[in-house]
Order: C-alpha cells, then structure tokens, then sequence
C-alpha cells in the first residue's frame, strides 16, 4: 500500500464522514517514560464495526514515532506496513488482540502536542489529533474505549505518575523505577486520553457528592507554585456544587485532579478525571495575579469540569461538530460564572452581576467573531470542511456556539433547557453524537419542531435585522417589523445561507417617563411581562402591540437574546434617553456604547481627512451621568465607560483606518478627561479598597472603576499631578490589579509627555520583584508591548529589543503570546504603523513559530485575515508580509490561514 493511501486528504469534508471500519473495545497502555526514548506498549481489543463498510485492512493513525514490533493474539504479525502517516496491517481476523511497541523522543516535542517534556515533567495534549503521536491509533473521535494505563519511571525523577481515572496500583520496581496503574472505567476517544509524570506537589480537598460519595480532588503544581493554588481549588468545589445543583449531574470518578503546566497551547484540556491546564489558568495569589485572572480561573476550572458530561460522557460524533461540545460547555461556564457574580447578593444586586457578566460575554463576541464572520476564515458554527482541524478551535465555534445554546433557553426557559438537557443525557450518555442530536433532544422535550433551527449551525456570517417601527395614537397600536439579512457579508455567508433563521429577538417598550410600559401582543387577552421574546421566524415579519398608551421607545434585542446586528434608527437623544432609562442593563450599555462608537466614527473620518475635532457636550454630559449615578454599580458603570476598542472601530469603517482611530478614540478620552477631571478623581477616590485584597466581584467592581478612572486621569495635560498618584498607587499596591493598572498608566503618561524617567523606574522595579513569577514576567512583556508608543519612541523598537531579553523565548507559548501576540492583536495602532514595520516584525515571527509550533503560529497568523478592508497603503503592505509567510512556512496550520487570506 503507498504511502499516500493514508495520507489525509487536502481538504476533510463533512459531507464525507464514515462510520470506523474497526472498534477499539478496550486499551492498555504501558509507558517506560525516558525524556528522549520513550518506550510505549499498547495492547487493544478491536472487532470490525457491523454499522461499516467491510474494509481490507487495518489502516491505524501515527506520526513522528518509530514502529518497533506488533503481534495479533500474541503471535508475530508479518503484514505490517509502517510508514510516515501510520500503520497498515493486512490480514486481520474479524475480532481479535493487537499490540503494538513503538518509541517517542517527548524532549524534542516542541509542537506541544501527544507527549512531551516541560520543566523536566512528562506531559500529555491529545486534542484533536495528538494521540497519533504517542502510539499508532484509530485517532477519531467516534472510536470510544475503556483505558487501563501504566507508567513505569525513574522514582527520583518522575515521583508522581498521573493518568485518567481511578488508581488501581502503584510500588516500587527495585532497580531505582517505580510504577502506577490507573484505570479508567468510562469509554473515552482517544483525545481525552492523559498521562503526567513528574516533580509536582498538590493541594488536596475531599467533598461529598449530592448522592453522599467521597470524591479525591487534587491540584497538582510544582512545589514552589503550591501557595497560588486555593482559589483554583475552591474554582473545581464550586463547579462540582453548581453542576449538581443546576443540571443534576454528580462527578462520577473516586478522584478528580488538576495539573498545571506551562508548555502549553490552549488554555486546559479536559481529559477525563485528570484536566492539564495552562499555569495561567490555575495559579493565582493576591500578589501575582489580577481581578481579571481569578475571574477567568474561576471560569476556565468550570469550563474543563463541566466538560466531563458535556464532552466526555457525550462526546463529539467527528471533529465538525467540536462545537456540540464547546458552545455548549462555554454556555454553561458563562452560567456559572454569572451565578457566581450574583453570588447570595439581593434579587436587584444580583441581576445586575448576571448583567455585568453577560456585557463581558457579548463584547468579546462582538469583536472577535463578529470579525471572524465578515473574513476569509468564516464558517458556520458546524463547518462543511477544513484544512487542519487545529485552526477550528475558533470564536465561531466556542462563542457563537455557545449563543446558539442560549437561544434554546430564551426559548424555552431554564426548565425547557433543563429537560432538553436530561433527554440529551438519557439518550446519549457514553456515546459520540452530532449537533443534530442536541437539536432532536432539545425540541422532543418541549414539544417543538425546530427543523429551521438547524441553520444556525449551518450558516456562516452575522445576521442583520432592520427594524422599522410606527406607532398609531388614534388607535393606540405600536407595530415593529423585522427584516432579517446579512447585508454585504463574506463569501462564506453567502454560500452557505439557506433561508431565514429562526430569531428570538427579545424586546420592550419604553415610556416618556423612563418606565417599561405592559406588554400586549395583537389578539391576546391581557397584557404580559414588559419584556417579550417575539419568534421571529420570517425573512420579514411584522408584530404589532395593542393598548399601547404613548408613543414608546423601542428597547431592541434586550439581553443581547441572539447574536445578530440590529439596525435601527437612534437619535443621539433617544440613545441617552435608553442610557438614563432602560431597565434592561445590557441594553442601557448598548446605548452607551452605541451613542460613543456613533461619535468616535465621525471625528475618525473627520481625523482621516486632516479636518478639526469636537465633541458635542451631550455627549460628555451623558457619560458623566453614568460615573456620577450612585445606583448602578462599579463594575456596570466601569463597563459603560470603557470605549469601544480601536480594533472594533476601525472594523466598522468602510476602509479600515488605525491610525485616524487612534486619533479619535484619544480625543475622546482626553475631552472626557478634561470636561469630568473632578468627577473622576471623586470616583478614584471613593473606590479605593483599603485593607486586605478580597477576590470578590464587589471589591473587583470597586478597582475595576478606580484603576478606570486613572487610565482616564493619565490623558490629562497636567501629568505631574497623575504621575504622583500613580506611582503612590504602585508603591502601596498590595495586590496585582492595582500594580499592574498603575504601571500601565505610568507607560501612557510617558508616552504622551514624553518622559518616560519614572515609567523606566517602576518598570525595572516590576521585574525585580516578580523575576521568579513567569506569569507575572508575562504581564510585563505585555504591558510594554501594549502601551501606546510615540513617534519618536515607537512600541515596535521596544517589543524587538525585548525578542532579546534573557527572559523570553519562543518556546514558551505563554512568553510569545506575551509579547508578540499582544502587540500585533492589542496594540492596533503601533502595529498598522504606516510604514509596515509592524507586518515586517509579524511576519518574521509567524515563520519563525512556524518551524517551532505550528498551532501557535497558525493563531498569529490570523492577525492579517482581513487585510483587504484596510486603506490601499496599508493594504499593499500586509499583502506583502502575507505572500513573504505563505512562500516560507510548511505547516498546514498556518498554510491554511494564509492561503484564505490571500484567496
């Protein structure tokens, strides 16, 4: 057989999936684990799959490891074929045992993907497709086994020996190596297998499930990481409690650990029993770590706990439907995240924490995958086809994916979704299904056809609904019509749209006096909630309320309840009106943000063209309404008084502009400075939070408007003043936020006046400090990538200086994210420097990760995705960088990328 009979093919096509011609009933693996010649013995038991069709041969998955021998029944097997996609064994008997011993070198693993080495420690990634590079496998998802592990290591040097499941053994093998046996008793594909070995220590808890069983919960770090571990812990207890309590679902393992790594491409992975995470996501003390950080550990323990039955007891079907798995595990970690916010807080006070979350949640999709569907990488939320699955770990499948979760319970409410859920379970617990099956699931426990539901996983692009109201006084009757569309969308989109989707599009009306106003729909008997999900199922349909007194405000799409893009027609009053009034918090943001990227679009195309800037004292007026209203929390007003990003400004001209949005976005926040100096400096003071650091979201809420407020305070003309206040926050910070905020505002001081005397100062303080703290080390590479730069000191001469500082190093993906990836994703301005500096630097990188780890360079790569919507001179140049990656790099991660964007 060639080679190339089992090569992948160019292109993987949905349309194409085939049951396995073989099932894998239960696996051993024993590993003699030496960092460069790692022996691996696999023993499996296969049968051919009755559902498939009859196959010749065996055809197992394997790369970069060398085949050493295989027997079938423990008998020599002489019809094997290795080469450099796998194995093919001829003459195989219908049911039957086959081991294979094959050799590793896990030292030289830089990709991070299969087994690999980190800090001296044995560490597994197996998804999506890293298990092949352990052993020779049926590497898919839809092959599903039962693992008993061993791991057989030298005992000084690998003390602690991790796997999935349970510990059925371990003891010593009396020539300096020791062994443990784990056993795993749930099937799993091959994706979620684990293993680690290693000098770590762990904190350890035991809690009590629902059902009364003592459960082993483990956070295994390096020792002298042991002290940042307890809010990841106290993160892994709160899940389990919340997962039982909302959904009913009991961890089902004696043991349930955590292992923290810094090698690492993802954020964690979710293997069953034995989660590997980035450090990022596990480590976190006061001193090291900010507000934002515990938020996200909280959310990212939750995220990888919860998959183990949304995920792992049901898993995915083939790789297009990742998203039956991650929309659905990111919908459930925003729940919990938001439960947690609202914490035992009042009905009032915890709707608005749900709220604040939910804000958080929508500007990150709003960014970035509103983004990704208007570019060349677009794709619905299943996709048809792909190149390398690696580049489908993507925002459409995790964040729109997980929108499309919600809708079934905006639909349906937390009941419905709570017996969607359980049939989900009761049917297909221990199987690997589809997106469809969710859908099936979901619509026979409510008694719902939602045959037209399925577009939303099988169209690519953002969807527009235009929205035209009239209200009728004489007749007292208020119409709302809905057009649904994508507008001038990728060609993605338009291959792929068949039909109008069904749109829950939640809405209230608004009265003169700032009050809802009852809710009555044309032919029912009463008026309803002052908040209706209308079911907008038509490429346009009209609704129309009765009794309706005044002529009302409309408030559209309230809670963000489908990921769509409304047009409707706001006046600049009308948007204050719904900032002052609306009595959904999202849609109060929205105004705001609304009301400002209205602004910030203007005086960006007067900047383009050279003209004077204003900006209107209604608008200053409106946002000093915010800072100054006392009823609203911290955390809602610091949302509502963030601007929206340059990167989504510019995305939203019709030739993308950095430079003249920089421009803009500055002489906002420096007018806003200016004209509410002492209502800023009212807040900063009336949000310090002395004592002891309390990871909490109140207290995060007061830092959050604080440290706000001096980022606005550092724009002002009289620097000494903000200067003084900020390093005596630096100097007295006794937790990372407030250190991390006022180095920050130090940097952009320096920048706009020119001096950067004292930034240098508290910069080198900074790294002394934390020269032993790798992820605090990260946070100083980014805030120096980030910060704004001038003219005569541009941020790109600082991030190449720092490509040769003794601390980084490309291997790290933590340290390149850090430094590279912060300035060419978050530093718009700097990066789209006219002179293409910036695309010179990315590109250089790109092809130098690219030799390294092709998943991390795949993911720089998209930086310059939509290069065409920018103005011709910037333009030119980003081609240019482009055709330089795409004739230098040999990955298919980044080919992929690159090839797209070129078309």
């Amino acid at each position: 057989m060639a080679d190339s009979d089992i090569a992948t093919p160019a292109v993987i096509h949905r349309a194409d999936y085939a049951p396995p011609a073989f099932l894998i009933d239960t696996v051993a693996l024993e590993f003699d684990l030496v960092p460069q010649r790692t022996v691996v013995r696999n023993t499996m038991r296969l049968r051919r799959n009755p559902d498939a069709v009859r196959a010749p041969r065996l055809e197992l998955l394997g790369e970069q490891i060398e085949f050493v021998a295989a027997t079938i029944d423990g008998k020599p097997h002489s019809a094997v074929q290795a080469h450099e996609h796998g194995l093919t064994i001829d003459d195989v008997p219908d049911a039957f045992e086959l081991t294979i011993e094959s050799i590793c070198n896990p030292e030289a693993n830089t990709t991070l993907s299969g087994l690999y080495v980190s800090s001296g420690n044995f560490f597994t990634q197996c998804e999506a497709e890293g298990f092949r590079r352990i052993t020779y496998f049926l590497d898919r998802p839809d092959v599903m086994s039962t693992y008993t592990v061993t791991l057989r290591a030298s005992k000084d040097e690998y003390p602690v020996l991790l796997s999935n499941g349970n510990l059925l053994e371990e003891g010593d093998l009396g020539d300096g190596r020791h062994f443990a046996r784990w056993e795993d008793p749930f099937r799993k594909p091959s994706y979620l297998f684990a293993l680690v070995a290693g000098k770590l220590v762990a904190l350890e808890e035991r809690v009590k499930t629902g059902s009364g069983k003592e459960k082993l919960l483990q956070v295994w770090v390096e020792p002298h990481d042991l002290d940042k571990t307890r809010h990841a812990m106290d993160s892994l207890i709160h899940s389990i409690q919340w997962d039982e309590k909302r959904f009913g679902l009991e961890l089902d393992l004696d043991r349930f650990m955590i292992v923290a790594v810094s090698d690492f491409n993802m954020g964690a992975m979710e293997n069953k029993g034995l989660n590997i995470f980035n450090t990022k996501y596990v480590l976190a003390n006061p001193e090291t770590a900010t507000d934002t950080d515990f938020s996200n550990i909280e959310a990212v323990v939750g995220h990888e706990y919860f998959h183990n039955w949304t995920g792992n007891r049901v898993t995915c079907r083939d790789w297009f439907q990742l998203s039956l798995k991650e929309g659905l595990t990111v919908f459930r970690d925003q729940e919990f995240s938001a439960d947690m916010a609202a914490g035992t807080q009042d009905d009032a006070a915890a709707a608005a924490a749900r709220a604040t979350k939910r804000i958080e949640d929508v500007r990150v999709l709003r960014q970035m995958q509103f983004a990704e569907d208007a570019g060349p990488m677009a794709h619905p939320v299943r996709p048809e086809s792909f190149v390398e699955i690696n580049n489908f770990y993507t925002m459409t499948v995790y964040e729109k994916g997980a929108e499309v979760v919600r809708m079934y319970q905006t639909l349906f409410g937390r009941d419905g979704f709570r017996k969607g859920m359980d049939l989900y379970f009761k049917r297909h617990d221990g199987h690997a299904v589809t997106c469809d099956d969710f859908r099936f699931a979901m619509a026979d426990a409510n008694g719902r056809d939602l045959a037209q539901y399925e577009r939303w996983y099988s169209q690519a692009g953002t969807p527009r609904v235009k929205v035209k109201t009239a209200y009728d006084a004489a007749a007292r009757r208020f119409t709302v019509t809905l057009a649904q569309g994508y507008g001038e969308s990728s060609a993605a989109a338009r291959e792929t749209q068949q039909g109008p989707l069904l749109i829950p599009f939640a809405i209230g009306l608004i009265g003169k006096s700032g009050n809802d106003l009852p809710l009555k729909l044309e032919g029912e008997s009463a008026a309803g909630a002052t908040t209706r999900v209308l079911e907008f199922t038509q490429e346009q349909q009209t609704f129309t309320f009765v009794d309706v007194a005044e002529a009302p405000l409309p408030s559209l799409l309230r809670n963000f309840s489908a990921p769509v893009i409304v047009e409707y027609d706001y006046s600049a009053d009308e948007l204050a009106f719904l900032l002052a009034h609306d009595s959904d918090p999202f849609n109060r943001w929205e105004a705001g943000q609304r009301l400002a990227t209205r602004e910030l679009l203007s005086l960006a195309s007067r900047a383009a063209e050279g003209g004077a800037l204003s900006l209107d004292d209604s608008v200053v007026a409106a946002f000093g309404r915010v800072l100054t209203d006392a009823s609203l929390s911290p955390s809602f007003r610091e949302l509502a008084l963030m601007l929206p990003s340059e990167t989504y400004l510019a995305e939203q001209m019709a030739e993308s502009n950095p430079a003249a949005v920089h421009t803009a976005r500055q002489f906002v926040r420096k007018r806003l400075a200016t004209a509410l100096k002492t209502e800023w400096l009212k807040a900063y003071d009336s949000h310090r939070t002395p004592g002891a650091y309390e990871a909490t979201p109140e207290a995060a809420g007061h830092r959050a408007l604080k440290n706000l407020a001096l980022s606005y305070l550092a724009e002002l003309d009289d620097a000494a003043d903000v200067v003084r206040l900020a390093t005596a926050q630096y100097d007295a910070a006794n937790n990372m936020t407030d250190r991390a905020a006022a180095l920050s505002a130090l940097l952009n001081t320096a920048a706009v006046h020119g001096d950067d005397t004292i930034a240098a100062k508290s910069l080198a303080d900074f790294y002394q400090r934390f020269e032993k703290e790798p992820l605090v080390i990260d946070k100083w590479f980014a805030l120096q990538a980030t910060q704004r730069g001038s003219a005569a000191r541009p941020t790109i001469g600082i991030v190449r200086s720092l490509m040769a500082h003794p601390a980084f190093t490309l291997k790290n993906p933590n340290r390149a994210r850090s430094l590279i990836f912060s300035f060419c994703a978050a530093n718009p301005a700097q990066f789209h420097a006219g002179d293409g500096s910036g695309y010179a630097f990315w590109a250089e990188q790109v092809i130098a990760l690219d030799a390294l780890n092709p998943q991390v360079a795949a993911r720089l790569a998209r930086s310059l995705e939509l290069w065409r919507r920018f103005t011709p001179a910037l333009r030119e140049k980003m081609r240019a960088a482009l055709e330089q990656v795409a004739a230098n790099v040999k990955s298919r991660d980044v080919r992929e990328i690159v090839e797209k964007a070129l078309g």
